[in-house]
């Protein structure tokens, strides 16, 4: 497949710089929602100053850490998580611990709860925000929080959806998997962290024309991830379809088509 490369990155990919960087693991959440005008997404903005896709709107995300394989949870082991992205055990166990701790750090979605059985149902007061801002901060751990709040991770609310890899020639590269998730009912999102300067609900439809009219700036999967999605009617059947979905990695690369920038993406083997 082809993708349009957004012009803010065409000078970067033409003209790389020194050896392609070291990748890192890191997941991402698209956290779906029945709306008015349809099926839709949290994004976020990165702040112009970000090293990072500086500008470019995002799902919550971000790097794996060490302390995120102690954490126990609810739902398929890490064997079957492993199998579907193509890793090892550890890799998988950090990979779904970061996905939960990212999304509450970064939108404040809690996709945990006090049983196997139940969510919270309100992450929105001060000592909830206070969390979060330490959590980010690093000053405890994930696994330190949920023990703290006596709740158990709710991994059976996430599903495997995609798997890419950042271009050869990125500065910062990462290794990404791509879950998917329904935000828990009575949760809504709470101040946006420190790396952005927005954060919005948006229709799926919507974003999609925002990218073509350039009024939105998306990296290539994120605009891939919300293309494969648009045509679902409802929110819950993204956990559905997940289970269905073969994944590979996807690395792309520049190619030139008619003197235009695209990368192309291909699966992995």
């Amino acid at each position: 497949m082809l993708i349009p490369l957004p012009a803010m990155l065409a000078d970067r990919a033409a003209n790389p710089v020194g050896d392609p960087a070291q990748v890192r693991d890191a997941a991402t959440v698209v956290l779906l929602r029945n709306g008015a005008r349809g099926l839709e997404t949290y994004l976020l903005r990165r702040q112009q100053s970000m090293k990072f896709a500086p500008g470019m709107y995002v799902f919550p995300g971000g790097g794996v850490d060490p302390d995120d394989q102690r954490i126990d949870w609810v739902g398929a082991p890490a064997a079957e998580w492993a199998l579907r992205f193509g890793c090892a055990e550890p890799v998988a166990r950090r990979l779904v611990c970061a996905a939960a701790r990212e999304t509450f750090e970064e939108s404040g979605i809690l996709l945990a709860g006090p049983d196997a059985h139940s969510v919270v149902a309100d992450t929105s007061g001060d000592d909830w925000v206070a969390d979060r801002i330490a959590l980010e901060n690093r000053e405890f751990s994930f696994a330190t929080f949920l023990e703290r709040r006596k709740l158990v991770l709710r991994a059976d609310l996430l599903a495997a959806w995609a798997h890419w890899i950042t271009p050869k020639f990125e500065p910062r590269r990462f290794d990404t998997r791509f879950f998917v998730a329904v935000v828990p009912g009575g949760q809504r999102v709470g101040e946006i962290p420190g790396e952005a300067d927005e954060g919005v609900w948006m229709s799926l439809r919507a974003i999609l024309d925002g990218v073509k009219d350039s009024s939105i700036a998306m990296l290539p999967p994120t605009f891939k991830t919300i293309e494969d999605l648009v045509a679902l009617t409802d929110a819950g059947e993204a956990l559905t379809v997940a289970p269905q979905r073969r994944i590979l990695p996807i690395e792309p690369e520049l190619v030139l088509v008619d003197g235009k920038p695209f990368l192309r993406a291909e699966l992995g083997e």
